[in-house]
C-alpha cells in the first residue's frame, strides 16, 4: 500500500511527517519482544514493517533533512510498485515510514525517539551528530536499531560501544584525510586556514586532514579558528582568517546558511582561496550557487554518490532515481542536497539486509545488516561501495575528491 505524505517533502515541515510507502521491512526482535522461536519484534508483521526517522524538517538544516526522508520514501515506493521486497523468510512486506521533525535540536530528537520506539521496528536515515547522539544510549538500552543514520561520528560505527547502531556516510576523519592527501600530493607550497565547528563534527574533519598532511613539508597551517553550531554568523572568524593570506580554506562546517555566508564574506574581503567543504554542505544548488563559488580558483569536496547535475545527469541510475523521487517521494525538483541520493542508497542497503533475514526480529536484522560487503548500491560512484563488515567504519567508508565545475562536480586526482 502507498499513501503520500500530506505535505510535499520538498518544503520544510513544521511538525510530524507521516509517510506510508510499500516495500519490505526489517524484522524485529530483541529483548522481551523476542521469543525463543524468533517472535516478531514491535513494528513488523507478516505483511508490513514500520521504520522511524527523526530528522530536521524545519529550520536551518531543513533542506538536507527533508532529503533524508524523500530518498528512502522514493526507493521503497518504487519497490512497492514493483511488487514489494522479498525478505529472507520468504515473505514480501510493505514499509511504513514515520518521520518526525526534530529541527536539529537534540532534546526534540530524543522526544521523537520516545514517541516512535514502541511502534517502529527500527530507526533509520536521520540527519545529525548531536541529534542522533541524544537518543543513542536509549536505543541501546531498548535494543532498537539505529541503522544507517546520517552522521559521520565514528562512535556509531563501533559495534562494541554502539551495538545497535551503524552509520551510513563516511566518518568525518575519512573526508578530511582524503582532501589532506590530495593537497599534500600537489607538490606545491600551500598555506591553509581552518574554520571548523566546535564539536565532534569539526574535530573529526580537522583530525583527518591534519593526519594526512603531517610531515608534508609543502603544507603550512597558518590560522585555525572555530565557531559554535548555535552561531548565526562567522563574519568575525572569516575576517581574521582572510588576514592570514592563506591560499587554501579548510571549512569543516555543517550548517548550510553559514557555509553560504562564509563564501560570500570571503569575497567581500577580496580573499579568494581554494576551498574544501564537507560533503553535506557542498551542494551546488543549495550552497555553491548562492555562495558565488565560481569566484574561487577551486572548490573541492568529497563524494560517493552520483549527482543529478554534472557528468552523471543522463546516467540510468540517476534517471530512475529522479523519476521515483518525484512520483513516490513528493519531491518535485531535482534535489539541491546529496542527502536525497544518500537516503535512496540507504533504502537499497536495507533491502540487502532484508533479503538475508530469516526471523522477524531486530537482532536478526542487525546480524544481516552487518554482513553486507562489496555492495554497489544504485547511485554509487566508481571505486566506492557499501561494506558493513569493518569494525569502526560506517556502511560507506570510501570517497573520491571532486572539484566544482560551475554546475556540478568532476572527480579529480590532482589539486590545481
Amino acid at each position: 500500500m502507498h499513501s503520500r505524505s500530506r505535505k510535499a517533502l520538498g518544503i520544510a515541515v513544521a511538525s510530524a511527517l507521516a509517510l506510508t510507502v510499500s516495500a519490505c521491512g526489517r524484522e524485529g526482535g530483541d529483548g522481551g519482544d523476542r521469543g525463543s522461536g524468533g517472535e516478531a519484534s514491535p513494528g513488523i508483521t507478516d505483511d508490513s514493517v514500520t521504520l522511524g526517522i527523526s530528522t530536521p524538517l524545519s529550520g536551518a538544516t531543513a533542506g538536507p533533512g527533508t532529503c533524508t526522508v524523500a530518498g528512502i520514501t522514493a526507493y521503497f515506493g518504487m519497490k512497492n510498485a514493483e511488487g514489494g521486497v522479498e525478505f529472507g523468510d520468504g515473505k514480501t512486506r510493505t514499509v511504513e515510514i514515520e518521520a518526525l521533525d526534530d529541527t536539529y535540536d537534540p532534546q526534540q530528537a530524543k522526544a521523537n525517539y520516545d514517541q516512535l520506539k514502541d511502534d517502529v521496528f527500527a530507526m533509520t536515515a536521520g540527519l545529525g551528530t548531536p541529534t542522533n547522539r541524544a537518543w543513542r544510549d536509549a536505543a541501546i538500552a531498548d535494543e532498537v536499531p539505529q541503522a544507517l543514520i546520517m552522521t559521520g561520528d565514528p562512535l556509531f560505527s563501533d559495534p562494541e560501544e554502539s551495538p545497535w547502531q551503524l552509520g551510513f556516510v563516511p566518518i568525518y576523519q575519512n573526508e578530511g584525510e582524503a582532501f589532506g592527501e590530495l593537497l599534500a600530493s600537489s607538490g606545491q607550497q600551500h598555506r591553509v586556514a581552518i574554520l571548523s565547528q566546535n564539536d565532534d563534527y569539526g574535530e573529526g574533519y580537522v583530525e583527518g586532514f591534519k593526519s594526512a598532511v603531517e610531515g608534508a613539508d609543502n603544507i603550512e597551517i597558518v590560522e585555525e579558528l572555530t565557531y559554535e553550531a548555535t552561531d548565526t554568523s562567522v563574519d568575525a572568524q572569516m575576517t581574521e582568517l582572510a588576514a592570514s593570506d592563506a591560499d587554501v580554506m579548510f571549512n569543516a562546517m555543517s550548517l548550510v546558511p553559514l557555509a553560504v555566508s562564509a563564501l560570500q564574506k570571503a569575497q567581500q574581503l577580496n580573499w579568494t582561496p581554494s576551498w574544501f567543504l564537507p560533503s553535506n554542505t557542498s551542494s551546488p544548488g543549495g550552497v555553491l550557487t548562492p555562495g558565488g563559488a565560481t569566484a574561487f580558483p577551486g572548490v573541492y569536496s568529497v563524494a560517493f554518490s552520483k549527482a543529478p547535475a554534472g557528468p552523471a545527469a543522463g546516467d540510468p541510475d540517476v534517471v530512475e532515481y529522479l523519476a521515483a523521487l518525484k512520483q513516490y517521494g513528493d519531491y518535485q525538483d531535482p534535489p539541491a542536497f546529496p542527502h536525497c541520493q544518500w537516503s535512496w542508497m540507504v533504502g537499497a542497503t536495507l533491502e540487502q539486509a532484508f533479503g538475508e533475514m530469516t526471523e522477524p526480529t531486530r537482532e536478526n536484522f542487525m546480524e544481516a545488516l552487518r554482513g553486507i560487503s562489496g555492495f554497489e548500491a544504485p547511485l554509487m560512484l566508481p571505486d566506492t561501495s557499501v561494506d558493513t563488515t569493518e569494525a569502526g567504519q560506517p556502511a560507506v567508508s570510501t570517497v573520491v575528491v571532486q572539484k566544482y565545475n560551475g554546475k556540478g562536480y568532476d572527480t579529480v586526482t590532482t589539486f590545481e
